[in-house]
């Protein structure tokens, strides 16, 4: 069993980071033609005014992650009649979900967008176009949730790769056909963004409906099951309400302190957060699945190892891209916008080591969700990250800069980290302190001995193209050798060792 797991999770990562590298190199490519042909000013109100609708995102997030949970849970038990019930009941409930959002954000959303949002006038029609396109792009993403959550489950991660791969290849087409019309091209950027969105929505659909037998809708209505669901997500929602409010009520915040030209340097640094931040969801999606269903089927000893190793696996991972994109950002930032926004520079360094402390949560989360028992986690936890909203106002009304922000939330998910550690060794009764503690200190200590070297070069030579590549080159090098001989027991190099070789058959 150990072995046909450790192949499936080898296959899907690999899916998932050719995935994930791909949509970053040209994420990174759009962004920088998107800005320029925006220009500054425009670039930052299509992110503020999406970011109004992103603030919907907790709700069709709890559900997605309640969605997987659900049916992993069944795949685990073998119960495929069951599963067929859960996935009629989240359809309808993601029906009920998508008119009571497009009811909510087209009065209250659409008041606060036109009376609190930062927006120069002569461009507030312009804004509501985006404003009504970034609803409609929304609702679909709404429709499209299950199906993707379904192929999760049964850990078809090629299917999703291949339609992620689709999806940005459209976003490239975007970026030519901006620079061919002459129009508005803020609203054709959101007008396009709709069109791509519905094109996603249609092919998650189709290929759904061939290949999982219980995507095959039919009303099914259990009342016990919808408050069974209704709880699992209830509690979600407050984690994903805490998650908004942290990243697009801060970004709310920062514009009515400093209006449009911030919310561009922030939306930069979070365009770099999505990118680097989707490598450590992939590996998370890759092992989720195994998670939930060795708790399903009561091997807890199995999952904690699954835990453990793919906690290590995870940062080691975010760290290699993590000490080149910390020590040559000024380059790669003028090399990537050619004109690089006020702020930036720190906003990126501060998002890569939040990304960092955040990677290491991943598999805790998992494990919680498994249990079914969240309200104690998402409770605290949340509590915890939605504190960033009102300190960050308080310091921000206290005269400090931009900066403070991405401060206050690093500390914030440090805490936050310590707080899912102990609760989640309450819920399984599984002691994760101890051996927490050992692989933090080997976190620590390959950290700062992948920073030696990085930081040498970039203090001794001088910026340029050549010196680029050569110092992403050695680091990535250092940080692996750094890793092998301070960060893996033997048994975990003997583990990778045999992932290449599984891979290689």
């Amino acid at each position: 069993m150990e072995q046909n797991t450790t192949k499936r999770i080898a296959k899907n990562t690999l899916m998932l980071y050719f995935r994930q590298i791909l949509i970053m190199l040209v994420s990174l490519y759009t962004v920088r033609v998107v800005l320029n042909v925006l220009g500054a000013e425009d670039y930052g109100i299509y992110n503020v005014v999406a970011g109004v609708v992103t603030m919907f995102t907790f709700l069709s997030g709890s559900m997605s992650t309640a969605s997987q949970r659900f049916f992993s849970y069944d795949l685990g038990k073998g119960d495929i009649g069951h599963l067929k019930k859960t996935f009629s009941m989240t359809v309808n409930v993601y029906i009920l979900l998508a008119l009571l959002l497009v009811v909510i954000a087209e009065t209250v959303g659409l008041w606060f967008l036109e009376e609190k949002i930062v927006i120069p006038a002569e461009r507030m029609s312009a804004a509501r176009w985006v404003y009504h396109f970034a609803v409609l792009s929304f609702i679909f993403t709404i429709i499209t949730t299950p199906f993707m959550a379904c192929i999760i489950a049964h850990e078809q991660m090629n299917i999703y790769a291949y339609v992620s791969i689709f999806e940005v290849l459209m976003k490239l087409l975007i970026v030519f056909l901006l620079k061919l019309f002459f129009v508005d091209k803020l609203i054709l950027y959101a007008i396009l963004m709709f069109i791509v969105t519905f094109i996603n929505t249609a092919i998650y659909r189709f290929i759904c409906h061939r290949r999982f037998e219980e995507c095959n809708y039919k009303f099914y209505w259990d009342k016990y099951f919808f408050k069974q669901l209704l709880d699992y997500v209830g509690w979600n929602l407050f984690g994903s309400l805490a998650s908004m409010i942290r990243n697009q009520g801060m970004n709310i915040l920062l514009n009515l302190f400093f209006g449009p030209i911030v919310n561009a340097a922030r939306g930069i640094a979070f365009q770099v957060n999505n990118a680097f931040l989707s490598f450590a969801q992939n590996f998370s999606t890759a092992i989720r699945p195994q998670i939930i269903k060795s708790y399903a089927a009561e091997d807890k000893d199995f999952m904690m190892k699954i835990v453990l190793r793919g906690t290590k696996f995870i940062y080691y991972l975010m760290l290699i891209i993590a000490i080149p994109l910390y020590f040559e950002s000024p380059y790669i930032l003028k090399l990537w916008l050619k004109t690089v926004p006020e702020h930036t520079l720190f906003f990126v360094r501060m998002i890569v080591i939040d990304i960092l402390i955040d990677s290491i949560s991943y598999p805790i989360m998992s494990v919680s969700q498994a249990t079914g028992k969240i309200r104690l986690y998402q409770s605290v936890v949340g509590g915890l990250l939605v504190m960033n909203l009102p300190i960050g106002y308080v310091f921000l009304k206290l005269g400090f800069s931009a900066e403070c922000t991405f401060v206050i939330a690093i500390v914030l998910s440090v805490v936050a980290l310590i707080a899912r550690i102990l609760i989640v060794q309450n819920l399984i009764n599984y002691s994760l302190w101890l051996p927490f503690l050992k692989i933090f200190f080997s976190f620590l200590l390959v950290t700062l001995f992948s920073s030696i070297v990085p930081a040498l070069i970039i203090h001794f030579f001088e910026d340029s193209f050549i010196k680029c590549i050569i110092f992403v080159f050695i680091s990535i090098l250092w940080t692996i050798f750094g890793i092998f001989i301070l960060g893996l027991s033997k048994e975990e190099i003997e583990i990778i060792k045999g992932k290449i070789r599984i891979l290689n058959k």
